[in-house]
Order: C-alpha cells, then sequence, then structure tokens
C-alpha cells in the first residue's frame, strides 16, 4: 500500500499543492483526475521521488520514501513521466530491456529476457519488436514506453498521462492492456488521467484534486456522479449508465 500524508510543493509563493493526504490501494488501478493545475502531475512526482517535496511524508509499503535505497525503490516502483525524448536510436526491445537496468545493471541475465520477452507479449509488440522507435506510430511508441516500465516488474506502476495525443483506438488500446496487467500480475497502477471516461470505465479508484488540494476520493461509483463532477470541473455534466459502466455526458 502506499500511504501519503499531508504533502505540500509550492514554487515561489505558489502552493501548487497544499497538504495533500490519501492512500493508494494495491493490486488496483487508481485515477488522478481534475482541471489543469490542480496538481496531478505534481502530486505523482512528489509519490515517485522525482520531486522534492517541502512537506509531508510518503510511505511505500511501510516504508518512508526517502528512505528507501534509490536501487531498491527502482524494483518497487516504475514510473513512465509524460514527455520520453531519446536522442539514442533503439529498438522497442532495445528500450524494453532499459526496464531490466535496476536488476542486472546492464548486464542482461536469461531471467531479464524472460521478462523482456513477458512485457512484449504484453503490451502485443512481439511482431514488431526489432523495429526502431523512429519508426513506430505514436500508439506502438507509447506501449513501447509502458512496456519498458512492465519489464522493470515492480509492484508499483506510476503514468504520467499516458494517453496524452493519442487517438481514441491507441488509447482504448493501452487502457485495456493496463487493466490487463493489474488483473492478471496484481500489479498497482497509478495514472493521471484527464479522460474522465476512461477513468470510469478502467479504474477502481479515483482521486479527484482541484487547485493543489484533495475535493473527492471514492470508488468510480462514488466519485462519476454530475453534482461531484460538475463541481469539481466548473461546468455541467450529465451521467448515463450504459453497459454498466457510468459515462460521462458533456458538450
Amino acid at each position: 500500500m502506499i500511504e501519503v500524508k499531508n504533502i505540500s510543493k509550492k514554487y515561489g509563493s505558489k502552493a501548487v499543492v497544499n497538504n495533500v493526504s490519501f492512500q493508494i490501494k494495491r493490486g488496483k488501478i487508481t485515477s488522478f483526475i481534475g482541471p489543469n493545475g490542480a496538481g496531478k502531475s505534481t502530486v505523482l512526482g512528489m509519490m515517485s521521488r522525482l520531486l522534492k517535496k517541502d512537506s509531508g511524508e510518503v510511505f511505500i509499503d511501510g516504508k518512508e520514501i526517502s528512505k528507501w535505497d534509490t536501487k531498491e525503490l527502482s524494483k518497487v516502483m516504475g514510473i513512465l513521466k509524460q514527455s520520453n525524448h531519446l536522442n539514442v536510436r533503439l529498438t522497442i526491445r532495445d528500450l524494453v530491456a532499459f526496464g531490466r537496468f535496476p536488476h542486472s545493471q546492464g548486464n542482461l541475465t536469461s531471467e531479464d529476457q524472460v521478462k523482456i520477452d513477458e512485457a512484449l507479449a504484453y503490451m502485443q509488440l512481439e511482431d514488431i519488436q526489432h523495429k526502431f522507435l523512429d519508426e513506430l506510430s505514436g500508439g506502438q511508441r507509447q506501449r513501447a514506453f509502458i512496456g519498458m516500465v512492465l519489464a522493470q516488474d515492480t509492484d508499483y506502476i506510476f503514468l504520467d498521462e499516458p494517453l496524452n495525443n493519442l487517438d481514441m483506438k491507441h488509447s482504448v488500446q493501452i487502457m485495456k492492456m493496463l487493466r490487463r496487467i493489474t488483473d492478471e500480475l496484481g500489479k498497482t497502477v497509478v495514472i493521471v488521467i484527464h479522460d474522465i471516461n476512461f477513468a470510469s470505465c478502467y479504474s477502481d479508484e479515483i482521486i479527484a484534486l482541484q487547485d493543489g488540494e484533495i475535493a473527492v476520493t471514492g470508488t468510480v461509483n462514488e466519485i462519476m456522479q454530475a453534482s461531484t463532477l460538475s463541481k469539481l470541473y466548473d461546468m455541467e455534466f450529465n451521467v448515463q449508465e450504459i453497459n454498466d459502466k457510468k459515462i460521462c455526458v458533456y458538450y
């Protein structure tokens, strides 16, 4: 379990995240939603130790994150940032193999190769694993980066806007894959996401942020209420139930 207690972050005099507390349950998909500037990516950055928190505590399996050895933490937690730019020409398999670095330190073993093969299979990249990244579509490229995190074989996977700049087909594809690795491999997936309907259809829990503070947290059914979302986004919502899923209509 991940427990976040009273974390805050300021840039100059501006409080971007203010006294935020919540828990992340194991083996679930938890989505951060909220308007632009709500502090979602900043919270994820502090949870993963990519950003230094000004105050508060983050406990990973009962141990405060500052106490973790970096190498050991990278065996427990994997993160994919919002922007991923590489200046070297790599194949998909080369990229996914990077996920094994915390375990192999660059000397890949037969066990590492098995984990790489498994990640390629889960992300449906086996047939194109020897293609170079600059030859890929946006959806293929994003699947390759998620495959790298999956090959790291951590209990916790953090993804900052994994659907950014993807079309509907590739967005659905990636969310289905994340649901599958959560259900089949027992991973705990934490996502920053803008599309409320994707959050509704694929998440177990939702944490809504507004102006750097927690607006509301709960299950999908608890959060996907017209009154809750209207207050969060300051606009009108109509929530319909379609195939047992809560779907937002907004226009």
